[in-house]
Formats: C-alpha cells, structure tokens, sequence
C-alpha cells in the first residue's frame, strides 16, 4: 500500500441553520477543502460521500452525485456511505483505501448531515432507526435510553460516579467555548452538569449530545504528492474500521465495545504505535459515558479507570491526554454523517497549529474514533505530522 496524506480540510460551523440545506452546507465544506488543498474540482478522481440519514431527514436520495456534480466534480465515481454515526469515518476508510491501493490518486471525502428540519422527536426516531428496529425500537428504546443502560451498569461493574459523567460535559463544553465553529460555546459548571433535565437516567441533558447541521471534507492524495499541493501535509499512519451485534441484547458485556477495540487494535499495528504514543484524540462523545468507555476501549487508560481520569483532569487540554480539544460531539456539535471527518479536520488543525485559543502544545500524533450507533461499527485513524 502506498503511504496516504490528508492535503486539504474544510468544515463549516456546526449549529441549527434553518435556511441551509444539505447540498449548499456540503458544498461549502468541500470548496473549502478544495481551496485549502489548491485542487481543482476537475482534478479529484473519485469522491465518497458520508451521510447517514438524508433521505428521512432532508427528503433526498442519490446523495453522492447530488452533492459532487454541486462541486463542479463530473464524471468520476460518486458513492455514498451509510454507517449510522460512523457514516464519514467509513466514508475516509474507503477513500484511504483507493488511494492507498494506487486505484486513484486526488479523492475527496465530505460529511454531512442537516437533521434540524424534523422535530426532536422525529429525529429520535430517525436516530434509533441505526439500532435494532426488531427489538430495540419495538419496546421503545432510543440511544438516550441505551446509553443510559450502558451508564448505569458502568456504574455498577466499576464504580463510575454522576460526577465523572459531569466531568466529561464540562471539559467538552469548556474546549467548545473556545471553538468559532462549535454549537454550542457554552462553558457549564460541574453542578450545572450534575443537575441538567433529566432524560433517561443517569443521563441528563448535558450528557447528551445535539442536534446539528454541518459538514465537513478532506482530500487525500498519495504522500509522495503531497507537496505538489501543500506544506503542511498530514500522514495517515494507520486507519482501521470493525463491526460488532447492533443490539445491546446481544453483547456479552455492554460496558466495553468490541468493535473500537479491535478497530484500534488494527490501526495502531498499522501506524506501528502504541496508545501510550498518542498525544491527543477525537473522540465520539455521543454521550459522556461514550467518552469514559471509549479511553478505556482504546488503551488510554485500564477498564473501569476511565471516570476517575477525566474526573482528575487529565484529558483537559492540559491534562495527560487531551480529549476533544474541538468541544466533542457535545459541545462543537452533532451532525451525524459529518462526525468522522469533522474529527479528521480537528486533528489537522491542531497539528497544523492552526486550532486558536484551543491549541495544545503536542500535537504530532493524534487519533480520531468514530462510533456507530451503540458500538456496532468504529473506525479508528492516526494521523501524524508528515
């Protein structure tokens, strides 16, 4: 496999945009990418487009070639890639692997998501429509809800506490403060964050992450071109994706996901590093508990420790760890099918040194995790300076 760089990123802000539609918050996303990368639309050869739910909540299908031909890109191949939250984590996974295999060379990758259009019940449903409709949604359940079970035998299995939840709200809402793109710029306190509405116990309304519209894009090229069209490059060193059972019925232990492990397994063989090597991460906070699973998921820290160590502030920007310096799902937002690439975007932007009040001072190796539905599918990338 030839070596893969990311030469372009673009994102809009995330937020509620009653007067936006998918197409127009994608195009901006990908003409920004274009012009950070100095490419032409003419000159991208194949181009992936992550979105998990167009069709129910904007009314559209056929998505791909929708948004590439409002690019000015014609004739090449436009796909579509649909994994509920994962959808543009995956979407990178296969345009890094045209590219690594010599298929193409110049390929785009965008996410996007304009969920703001229905109402918070409908979205619900739309959400949980990525869960089990089987069994899950027959008897009522949303993510909230399942998460929420998630939390709570957390709790139990390994003494996770109320304020190690809040702790994760907190921190992420501190960083989004910070970010000019973010939903919400809302520093909280943690008894704010311990008192928040309830919505499906022990998770309140801080817990949760919003409802957003956005979108975000990158453009991967061969490494060895890389320079042809920027200075500030930045290497995938390893980028892995992994599925495990939709239905938390059928999970031997619901406090961990299988498929962010082995994801992270793959791609730090791949990038030949250990987790103890990363110096920060994105990570898919759908929900607190989503945050505190994932560190222990991924190597950062032993199972159970996960609630103590955000609670010590150790993944505060300058914590041991620095964990979503974006504001996280939580704070920066939530569009679904832009979450994996919106990532991506962070992390070039802190190792380009280009991240504002939020830049941290390591910044060479980062990792970026993106959560499908209840840990039924992850991918996992590393990037690092090139």
């Amino acid at each position: 496999m030839r070596p893969v760089a990311i030469i372009g990123i673009g994102k809009t802000p995330f937020g509620a945009f009653p007067d936006r539609d998918l197409r127009s918050l994608a195009v901006e996303a990908g003409e920004k990418a274009l012009n950070n990368a100095n490419v032409r639309p003419g000159q991208i050869e194949s181009f992936y487009l992550g979105n998990f739910a167009g069709p129910s909540f904007a009314g559209q299908n056929h998505l791909a070639p929708y948004v590439s031909t409002a690019l000015g890109i014609e004739g090449v191949p436009s796909t579509r890639i649909e994994a509920a939250c994962a959808s543009s984590g995956s979407a990178f996974f296969h345009g890094w692997a045209e590219v690594a295999a010599g298929i193409n060379d110049i390929v785009m990758v965008v996410g996007v998501e304009k969920m703001t259009s229905q109402s918070t019940a409908r979205v619900s449903q739309i959400l949980a429509e990525a869960g089990d409709c089987s069994g899950e949604m027959k008897a009522g359940s949303t993510f909230a809800s399942l998460f929420a079970m998630i939390a709570r035998r957390h709790m139990y299995e390994y003494g996770t506490k109320k304020e190690h939840l809040a702790a994760v709200a907190v921190k992420n809402h501190a960083n989004g403060a910070l970010n000019p793109d973010a939903h919400m710029r809302k520093p909280i306190t943690l008894e704010q964050a311990m008192k928040g509405k309830p919505i499906a116990d022990p998770l309140n309304i801080y817990d949760c992450s919003l409802i957003s519209d956005g979108a975000a894009a990158v453009i991967l090229a061969p490494l060895e071109r890389a320079y042809e069209f920027t200075q500030k490059p930045i290497r995938v060193l390893g980028v892995s994706q992994a599925s495990d059972y939709v239905a938390l019925d059928q999970k031997a232990d619901i406090t961990t996901f299988p498929a962010v492990r082995r994801a992270a397994d793959k791609a730090y063989q791949m990038a030949g590093v250990t987790p103890q090597a990363i110096e920060f991460a994105e990570i898919h906070d759908c929900f607190t508990i989503a945050e505190i699973i994932a560190i222990e998921d991924l190597g950062f820290v032993k199972k159970g420790e996960g609630g103590p160590f955000s609670f010590e502030g150790n993944t505060a920007r300058t914590g041991k760890l620095p964990v979503n310096t974006s504001g996280g799902l939580k704070s920066k937002g939530h569009p679904v099918g832009a979450t994996g690439v919106a990532q991506l975007c962070d992390l070039a932007l802190q190792m380009r040194c280009e991240a504002g009040e939020r830049q941290i001072p390591r910044h060479s190796l980062g990792l970026a995790q993106n959560l499908g539905g209840s840990g039924a599918t992850c991918v996992v990338s590393i990037l690092g300076v090139a």
